[in-house]
C-alpha cells in the first residue's frame, strides 16, 4: 500500500538558504553514527535522533511534518595490501567522507510507520539527492565564519607600478638585501623582492620587505609562495598595515612576468599558519615521567571538539557546566520546549543540549571511529561533541564570536552571562549567573573636607592586574617572571589610592581617597587575572606564574564596613540641578602622553579615571582592551544616576520600547543606568520584580510592594576554593591555545581533570599549568 503522506505539501528541496541538519539531533548529541542513525525532515531539514529519544518523532508528531531521510553512517574496515604512496612536500590529498566512512540512506514515514519508502519514487529521488548535496549546519556556518571580510584599499586601488620587467622567481629569487628564498614579498610597485617577518613555525625573515616599503614609501606586496593558478594569494598592504585583496592581481603580477597559470603554491599562506600556530599550543599530555595521561570517561567528563580555533568557548563552557547552578538550570530533560518550532535556532535548547552531553555521560566514550594506529599509549581519546548550533547562536550578529578566529575567552564569558540573563527563563528555574553575582563597593574621601561618598557597583566578575617583576634572564633565553601570590594581587585591587578630583562640597583640589572592596561576596567569584606587558606600545601577553592555594581561604578582610556613624556624607544635589559628584580632573602629563598617542580626549580621560589616574601605560592598556565598548565615547561622569531629564531620552526610550520594554521599569532602568541603553536591559533582566517606582522629589522612596534583593551575601566566614581554570598558552589571547582544569569527583577522591578540546584526563599536578591561568572560577565553601 502506497504511502498517503508521499506529495509535494509534505517535500521540498533545500535552497541555498536552508540550514540542512544531517549531523547531529538539533536536540541532543546522538547523530548519524549511532546504530539507529538520525532522522532528517525532508519538509524542513530539522535533525531528530531515531534511537531511544525519538526526537525525530516527535518532530514529525508536533508540526505534521512525516517524511524522513534516515542517515546512518559506519567507518569502513580498511585493508592495506600495500604499503601507502610516499607523500610529496605539499600535494597531500585530504581523505573524503566517502574513503572513511559507509553510509546507508532510507526513506521512512513516521506517520504512518513505514520503516522504508522507495528512495528512487520521482518526488522523493530529488529531495534525497538535494539533501545529501546540500551543506551541512555547521559546514555553512564555518564556511561563512572563515570567509574573511577582506576588501582592497586605495593604494591598491591608485597603485603605479614601474615599466614591466621580468623578475627572477621561484627557485633563482632571493631576498635583495640577504639570500631568503622563502618567505619573498614582491613589491608590487617596482618589482623589488624582500623577505617578510620571521613566522611561527620556524620560517625565516628578517622584514626586508617591510624595510623596502618604508624607505620607497611603497605599500602592496604580495607573497610570491601563496600564489596559486586561481588567482589567490596573500596581498598586503604595509600602508594600511593589513591583509587586503587585490581583484586585479593577476594583472599586477604579469607586469613582472609572472603569469597565474604557470603558478603553483609552495608555501603556507598567513591563514594557515595562524591555523596551525593555534593548534601547536598544546599543553602537555604527559605526567612528570613522560608517561601519557590516562584518558578519563564518565558523567560530567565529556569532552568538546574543536570546532576550528574554538578552544577559547570549550574551556569556559566546561567551567560553567561544571557550576551547581548551571547544572541545575539546563540538566532538566530534553522535551521540546512549548512554542519553539526550530531547536537549532533556541538558546534554551541548545544550552539544555549541551548540559544533557556533557553531564549525562551518554557521550564519553573512547572515539570507536579511530584505528588501532591511531590509538595513545593509553588507548583512544573521545570523539567529543560539536557544539555548533550553540556557537552559532552565541555569535549571532557578534562582529567577534560569529567568526572562525581565536577570542578572549574572558569576553566570551562576559558575552554569554548578557545572553543568558536576558533570555527567559520558564517558572521554577532562576537566571544561573546570579549566583556569580556580587556588589562591589567604592569609597570616596575628600582629602581635605573628609566628607565621603559611597557607591555600590553589581557584577558578576573582577580583574586583577597581576604585578610584573622580570628575573634576571640566562643567556639564550626568554625573560621569566617573579611569582606572585592571589593575596598580593587581591591587595593591590582593594589598596588605597589617591585619585586628583575637585570636591564639590569645599573646592578643595587636594583630591580624594578611593578605595573598592566588596560589599557582597557570590557563590562564585570569576577572576580574570590580566597579564600584559606593553613592548614598543604594543600590549603582549606573559605567563606569570600566580600561586592560588588548593585549599579554601576566606576573603572577610575585603568586606566593606560601609559609612560609619561618624562619617559626614558629601551632598548629592548641587544648587545647578545637576549630579553634584566631585569632577573629574585627568592628570594632565598622562593625559599628555596618550593625546600624543593619537587617541581621542574623551577615551584618554575615561582610561585615566578606570585606571586611577596616575600611570599613562597603564590607561593605554584599558584602552587597548576595550576599544570596542559601545560607551567608549561616551564622556566619562562620576556617580551612579543621571539627572532624570537625560534618564527619560524620549529616544533612549523608544529604543527600549522597541524591545517591549516600556513604563516605568523602562525610565527608572535608565535612570539607573546613567542612561546607558545596553546597562539599561541588563538591569530590566536582573531586576524582574522591580515595579519601576522611583523616589520623589524629597529624596523620599515611595512604597514598594516587589525590592529586589541585593546580589551576593555579606555574611561571613567568606570562605572560597578554586574550582575551575581556564588556561591559555600563547603571547596574545586572540591566538594560542585555551583549555581548562577542573576539580572533580573521580572514584578514588578529588582531582584535577584537564579537558583540552576532547582529551580529558586525570592530572595530577596543576602547579605548574596554574602560570597560564587567565580565568578562575573559586567557589564558596
Amino acid at each position: 500500500m502506497a504511502c498517503p503522506h508521499v506529495s509535494a505539501s509534505n517535500l521540498r528541496k533545500p535552497s541555498p538558504s536552508d540550514s540542512v541538519y544531517r549531523e547531529d539531533c538539533t536536540q541532543c548529541f546522538d547523530s548519524i553514527d549511532d546504530s539507529n542513525g538520525l532522522d532528517v525532515c525532508l519538509k524542513c531539514f530539522n535533525g531528530g535522533c531515531a534511537g531511544d529519544r525519538s526526537h525525530g518523532s516527535i518532530h514529525a508528531t508536533t508540526l505534521d511534518h512525516p517524511i524522513a531521510l534516515n542517515i546512518r553512517r559506519t567507518r569502513k574496515v580498511i585493508v592495506r595490501d600495500e604499503p601507502p604512496m610516499k607523500m610529496s612536500k605539499l600535494a597531500i590529498a585530504a581523505e573524503t567522507e566517502a574513503d572513511r566512512y559507509e553510509t546507508k540512506l532510507t526513506v521512512k514515514c513516521l506517520a504512518c510507520g513505514i520503516e522504508e519508502l522507495d528512495k528512487e519514487d520521482p518526488l522523493i529521488a530529488p529531495i534525497v539527492e538535494s539533501v545529501m548535496k546540500a551543506n551541512t549546519f555547521s559546514r555553512k556556518e564555518e564556511v561563512k565564519a572563515w570567509e574573511q571580510e577582506m576588501t582592497s584599499c586605495e593604494h591598491i586601488l591608485t597603485m603605479q607600478q614601474g615599466p614591466p620587467r621580468q623578475i627572477e622567481s621561484q627557485d633563482l629569487g632571493h631576498c635583495s638585501k640577504c639570500d631568503l628564498k622563502e618567505n619573498l614579498w614582491l613589491c608590487l610597485e617596482c618589482g623589488a623582492l624582500g623577505c617578510g617577518r620571521a613566522q611561527f613555525g620556524g620560517v625565516g625573515g628578517n622584514s626586508h620587505a617591510l624595510a623596502h616599503s618604508k624607505e620607497r614609501n611603497h605599500g602592496v606586496a604580495v607573497k610570491l609562495g601563496s600564489i596559486t593558478p586561481e588567482g589567490t594569494a596573500d596581498v598586503y598592504c604595509y600602508s594600511c598595515d593589513e591583509e587586503r585583496v587585490d581583484e586585479d592581481l593577476g594583472a599586477h603580477l604579469a607586469n613582472w612576468g609572472i603569469i597565474l597559470s604557470e603558478r603553483q603554491k609552495t608555501e603556507k599562506s598567513l591563514t594557515e599558519m595562524q591555523i596551525e600556530q593555534n593548534l601547536r599550543w598544546e599543553f602537555s599530555m604527559t605526567d612528570e615521567d613522560g608517561k601519557e595521561l590516562k584518558p578519563l570517561f564518565g558523567p560530567g567528563l565529556t569532552g568538546l571538539k574543536n570546532l576550528g580555533n574554538s578552544c577559547y568557548l570549550a574551556s569556559i563552557l566546561q567551567c560553567l557546566f561544571d557550576m551547581p547552578a548551571f547544572q541545575e538550570r539546563y540538566n532538566v530533560g530534553l522535551d521540546r520546549i512549548p512554542g519553539v518550532a526550530d531547536p537549532a535556532q533556541d538558546l534554551e535548547t541548545q544550552l539544555r543540549k549541551l548540559a544533557d552531553g556533557l553531564l549525562s555521560g551518554r557521550y564519553s566514550k573512547p572515539d570507536s571511529d579511530i584505528s588501532v594506529s591511531e590509538h595513545t599509549p593509553e588507548g583512544p581519546h573521545q570523539k567529543g561533541l560539536q557544539p555548533s548550533m550553540l556557537k552559532h547562536l552565541i555569535g549571532r550578529g557578534h562582529a567577534e564570536f560569529s567568526t572562525m578566529r581565536q577570542q578572549d575567552a574572558f569576553e566570551l564569558l562576559q558575552h554569554l552571562i548578557k545572553l543568558i540573563t536576558r533570555s527567559p527563563h520558564p517558572e521554577g528555574l532562576s537566571d544561573p549567573t546570579q549566583s556569580m553575582r556580587f556588589v562591589l563597593e567604592q569609597r570616596l574621601q575628600c582629602l581635605n573636607c573628609k566628607k565621603v561618598r559611597y557607591s555600590a557597583n553589581e557584577q558578576d566578575g573582577i580583574f586583577i592586574d597581576v604585578p610584573l617583576e622580570k628575573l634576571p634572564a640566562e643567556e639564550g633565553q626568554e625573560p621569566k617572571y617573579k611569582p606572585v601570590t592571589l593575596k598580593q594581587c587581591l591587595d593591590n585591587l582593594t589598596a588605597s589610592e589617591v585619585v586628583e578630583l575637585t570636591c564639590s562640597s569645599c573646592s578643595s583640589k587636594d583630591g580624594f581617597s578611593k578605595r573598592t572592596l566588596f560589599k557582597t561576596f557570590p557563590d562564585v567569584l570569576v577572576v580574570n587575572a590580566r597579564k600584559m606587558a606593553v613592548v614598543n606600545w604594543v600590549p603582549v601577553k606573559v605567563d606569570v606564574p600566580v600561586f592560588v592555594d588548593d585549599e579554601p581561604f576566606t576573603l572577610d578582610e575585603y568586606l566593606s564596613k560601609g559609612q560609619q556613624p561618624d562619617e559626614e556624607a558629601l551632598p548629592e544635589d548641587s544648587d545647578a540641578g545637576g549630579s553634584n559628584v566631585p569632577a573629574f580632573v585627568p592628570n594632565v602629563e598622562a593625559l599628555t602622553m596618550l593625546e600624543g598617542m593619537g587617541f581621542p580626549i574623551v577615551r584618554c580621560e575615561k582610561a585615566l579615571h578606570a585606571t586611577g589616574n596616575t600611570d599613562a601605560n597603564a590607561a593605554m592598556e584599558w584602552l587597548f582592551a576595550h576599544m570596542d565598548d559601545p560607551d567608549i565615547d561616551v564622556p566619562v561622569t562620576l556617580g551612579g544616576a543621571a539627572d532624570a531629564s537625560s534618564a527619560a531620552d524620549p529616544e533612549k526610550l523608544a529604543m527600549l520600547e522597541s524591545m517591549g520594554l516600556s513604563g516605568p521599569r523602562a525610565v527608572k532602568a535608565l535612570k539607573e543606568t546613567g542612561g546607558d541603553v545596553e546597562r539599561a536591559i541588563e538591569w530590566l533582566f536582573s531586576h524582574p520584580d522591580d515595579e519601576g517606582i522611583i523616589e520623589d522629589a524629597d529624596g523620599a522612596a515611595a512604597p514598594s510592594s516587589g525590592e529586589k534583593k541585593e546580589a551576593g551575601s555579606a555574611e561571613l566566614p567568606a570562605r572560597f576554593q578554586l574550582q575551575s581554570i581556564a588556561c591559555h598558552k600563547g603571547t596574545s589571547i586572540h591566538a594560542g591555545h585555551y583549555v581548562a582544569f577542573i576539580r572533580k569527583k573521580l572514584d578514588d577522591g578529588v582531582s584535577w581533570v584537564l579537558f583540552n578540546d576532547e582529551k580529558v584526563v586525570k592530572v595530577d599536578d596543576v602547579e605548574e599549568m596554574k602560570k597560564y591561568a587567565y580565568v578562575y572560577f573559586f567557589k564558596r565553601v
